[in-house]
C-alpha cells in the first residue's frame, strides 16, 4: 500500500515543485506555489455525507483541469476517485489512497501538477509522461 512518503516522492520527482506541511501536520506538494496535491482528512461533514461509502484510509485532493476532468475520473474509476458537496465547483478531486498504485500515484500527480503548472513553465518542462 502506498504512503504519504510515497506521494511525496512522486510530486518532488516533478520540476519546481515544494512541500509544505501545515500547523496541523497536513503534507501538501506545490508548483511555485500552487498547491496541486494535499492530504486532506474527512471532516464531520464529509463522514455523513459519504455514509457507507466513505473511505477509511488516508485521501488526497488533487487539482484536475476543470470540472469535466473531475466527473470523468469519478465516472471511470468510482473505487478510487470521488468528491463531496464541499468540492462542488472546484477543479479538485478527492482519492483513496489506498486504492492507487505506482502507475496511478505518478498519472494523479503528473496531471494535477500540469493543471496548476504555468504555461512557461509547461513549455519549459513539456508534460512529463506518466
Amino acid at each position: 500500500m502506498l504512503t504519504l512518503d510515497d506521494v511525496a516522492r512522486a510530486c518532488l520527482a516533478l520540476p519546481a515543485t515544494t512541500e509544505a506541511v501545515s500547523a496541523s501536520g497536513r503534507r501538501r506538494w506545490l508548483v511555485r506555489g500552487k498547491t496541486f496535491v494535499r492530504e486532506r482528512p474527512l471532516h464531520r461533514v464529509d463522514l455523513a455525507e459519504l455514509g457507507d461509502a466513505a473511505p477509511a484510509g488516508p485521501v488526497l485532493v488533487a487539482s484536475v483541469p476543470d470540472e469535466g476532468a473531475k466527473a470523468a475520473l469519478i465516472a471511470e474509476e468510482p473505487e478510487r476517485y470521488f468528491t463531496t458537496s464541499h468540492f462542488d465547483g472546484r477543479p479538485a478531486v478527492l482519492c483513496r489512497l489506498d486504492r492507487l498504485d505506482d502507475r496511478g500515484l505518478t498519472e494523479l500527480v503528473t496531471e494535477a501538477w500540469a493543471s496548476r503548472a504555468s504555461r512557461r513553465l509547461l513549455a519549459e518542462h513539456p508534460f512529463p509522461a506518466p
